[in-house]
């Protein structure tokens, strides 16, 4: 027998809909497909086996984040297939700052009317972005919300979990002064503070898709480029070198993350005019008159990642990163915890 139930249909949830959008995605999801899957998309709940062999003492990982009102751009645009991969970015992005490597990856969607191919096109980001990471989408949840959303108004949230072995866990108190920090070049504005470049930008109004030549493409584009995944990269710098530190730099810019991974006794110490910045942020600072510090204090200015090293292993680091990184600070004995000189 076909499921589907006219009475809800006219309260504004399509079932079926539902069900043509499963079908849609699963030639996206089935490119994420890992050793460990057990199950297929559809189930009540995602299977995942994982390989813990060579691991001593096994320890699960978890991350969770959305998209935000970044997402407003991609509705202004009509663009979604990038928004998934900033999606996974914000939680694999964060879970590799212990050294863990995420596993699988779950999505959820709420909008306003289900659309099978806009569904689809969005779950293609998602997928591009777990390929990206090395992990599985295992499964997910789309959910219609009639009544609550406009109708071409989605919202996009995960989750990840991944797994380190403690022994190879992180450790911050291994950091002492002299310790260089690098920097991992974001890809632009990433995933952070577009309440506020929405606002300076007026985006509601402005011409999302005309070409500026300050930034080398239209202002759309610049907007939307996804978040750079940075896993892959920092693997293999702790199969080279031994990691000190690692910071996701987000929402609260360098002056809140870069603290996080250090000890309390000591202080990062930022070269500003080794900090490459693109011009994204430039054009967002002169056009909303904003302040150097608010800049540093919200965004991530150029730089996505920071890993600290010891002075000795940076040339072998920067090498096994392979992703443009170079240096941009040291560590420095104080409770200042962020300077920028």
């Amino acid at each position: 027998m076909r499921s589907y139930s006219d009475s809800y249909r006219d309260a504004g949830v399509n079932i079926e809909a539902g069900y043509a959008g499963v079908k849609l995605m699963k030639e996206h999801v089935a490119r994420t497909m890992i050793p460990g899957v057990v199950s297929d998309i559809g189930g009540f709940g995602g299977l995942f086996a994982p390989q813990l062999s060579g691991m001593t003492e096994p320890v699960l990982v978890s991350g969770t984040d959305g998209v935000g009102t970044k997402i407003r751009i991609a509705q202004l645009m009509d663009k979604h297939d990038t928004v998934g991969i900033d999606c996974v970015a914000m939680c694999v992005n964060d879970i590799i700052c212990c050294g863990a490597k995420p596993l699988f990856f779950l999505d959820y969607i709420a909008i306003g009317r289900n659309e099978p191919e806009k569904v689809a096109t969005l779950v293609s980001g998602v997928a591009e972005g777990c390929v990206q990471s090395g992990c599985a989408l295992i499964g997910g949840e789309t959910a219609e919300h009639p009544g609550m959303m406009a109708a071409d108004d989605y919202d996009l949230a995960g989750f990840c979990v991944g797994v380190v072995d403690k022994p190879k866990v992180i450790d911050h108190s291994t950091m002492r002064p002299g310790d260089v920090i690098l920097a991992l070049p974001s890809s632009g504005i990433h995933s952070n503070g577009y309440s506020l470049v929405r606002k300076v930008f007026d985006v509601e109004k402005a011409d999302l898709s005309a070409y500026s030549a300050e930034l080398g493409q239209t202002l759309g584009e610049a907007l939307l480029t996804p978040t750079r995944i940075y896993v892959k990269p920092v693997l293999r710098c702790m199969d080279a070198v031994t990691v000190k530190g690692v910071s996701h730099i987000t929402g609260g810019g360098f002056f809140e993350n870069i603290p996080r991974c250090l000890p309390e006794s000591l202080s990062a110490r930022i070269e500003k005019s080794a900090v490459k910045t693109q011009p994204i942020f430039h054009m967002l600072q002169k056009l909303g008159g904003i302040p150097e510090h608010d800049m540093f204090n919200t965004y991530n200015m150029g730089v996505g990642m920071t890993v600290i090293v010891s002075k000795e292993e940076v040339d072998k680091a920067i090498a096994a990163l392979d992703c443009g990184a170079y240096v941009i600070g040291e560590i420095v004995s104080g409770e200042e915890r962020v300077t920028l000189c």
